[in-house]
């Protein structure tokens, strides 16, 4: 029997073990600058794209949160744990989705997880994005349907996969994501509408990424496309643009109910804080206020600065910069670290093999000379 030692010494051999790193960001009124080990980082990594982690009105919000109902929510939702403040949060997301209803759970992951393996089950067919995040894919496995898959955006095999489908008795759920967390890229959305359309299939759209990026007020691609109301199942994270913690799904009252009812990492999971949904409702309405549509636009000038430079384009925050091998990813990496810059190396099974890359992400916060900085040294890098 292989030992965890000699698991361990393959993952080195592979360049694939991956290590926790220590950050302070205490010191720091913003989310682009870290404390990594003792030093000051400018950090090209954070989901924080718009800054909001370390807004003084968040920060407000949740101390008001905290003296209002406390630290901590003491059971799961559907014993004691439900409060006020989620259902606030609740009805705001319903609202703002065009939908008849929302669900929160404790983090994005279990939003996933519990969300599609409540939704669909043996005898069903799930139909998955080959890009779709680990967390849809495992809720996926765990839900005992039959899982298919097509090439990123390939309409085509889907529509195939489609036809296929239709002929079951069961339920079929597309599964998609509306901006892709490893390649910044967005969702053929309104195509994949008409699809699901035709073949009477279910689409989740996860708009982890898309949420305080797209749209006139931030919420999301399908708000920029002007077609929630065609979305099944609406999902996303406050943890990322919202600065917070936590994930959502909006839908019809009737798949909201059944997800309550069936989803494991609701049921059997102690409840976010009160204060944490008291906090996200909070970013929420500051994504959708004027300061939240100026600091979208300070992000996409950051964005469209550095693609410029770099002479590539790009549709969301994530900017990915393709090296090839594990090996030769984490040098890189590891250089710029040197330098004083956090661009971490993303290598497989995060992405296929030798397809390694450096994932820089970009926010509101940060500063012109800087990106130029990060430009120069990865020019020095490739000379």
């Amino acid at each position: 029997m292989r030992s965890p030692s000699e698991e361990l010494k393959q993952l080195d051999e592979l360049a694939l073990r991956r290590s926790l790193k220590w950050v302070d960001s205490e010191s720091y009124a913003s989310s682009r600058h870290i404390d990594l080990d003792g030093r000051k980082i400018i950090n090209f990594a954070s989901n924080d794209y718009l800054g909001l982690s370390q807004h003084p009105s968040l920060k407000q919000a949740m101390i008001e949160g905290v003296q209002r109902w406390g630290v901590g929510s003491s059971a799961s939702r559907l014993i004691t744990g439900s409060s006020i403040a989620h259902r606030a949060l609740e009805d705001f997301i319903a609202e703002k989705k065009h939908c008849q209803a929302a669900l929160t759970f404790s983090t994005g992951y279990a939003t996933a997880v519990g969300s599609v393996s409540a939704l669909v089950g043996k005898g069903d067919t799930i139909i998955l994005d080959k890009l779709a995040h680990a967390s849809l894919i495992d809720g996926a496995r765990l839900s005992g349907a039959t899982i298919r898959v097509f090439p990123h955006n390939g309409l085509e095999k889907l529509e195939r996969l489609l036809d296929g489908s239709v002929r079951n008795l069961g339920r079929t759920l597309v599964i998609i994501e509306s901006v892709y967390s490893m390649d910044g890229d967005v969702a053929e959305l309104e195509k994949i509408i008409e699809l699901k359309n035709k073949y009477g299939a279910l689409l989740l759209v996860d708009e982890a990424h898309g949420l305080g990026i797209y749209g006139e007020q931030g919420l999301g691609l399908s708000e920029h496309l002007n077609c929630s109301d065609k979305i099944d199942i609406q999902m996303g994270t406050l943890s990322k643009s919202a600065g917070v913690a936590g994930g959502y799904i909006a839908s019809s009252q009737d798949i909201i109910d059944l997800v309550v009812n069936k989803a494991r990492s609701f049921i059997y999971s102690t409840a976010p804080s009160a204060a944490q949904a008291h906090t996200a409702l909070a970013a929420l309405r500051l994504i959708i206020s004027e300061e939240g549509k100026e600091l979208r636009s300070s992000l996409w000038k950051n964005i469209s600065y550095l693609t410029e430079k770099m002479e590539c384009e790009a549709q969301s925050a994530i900017i990915p910069w393709h090296v090839g091998s594990s090996e030769d990813a984490l040098t890189v990496s590891n250089r710029l670290l040197k330098e004083g810059l956090y661009t971490p190396a993303i290598r497989y099974p995060t992405v296929p093999k030798n397809t390694a890359r450096l994932r820089i992400t970009l926010t509101a916060d940060h500063r012109q000379e800087e990106i130029d900085l990060l430009l120069n040294k990865m020019i020095n890098l490739k000379s």
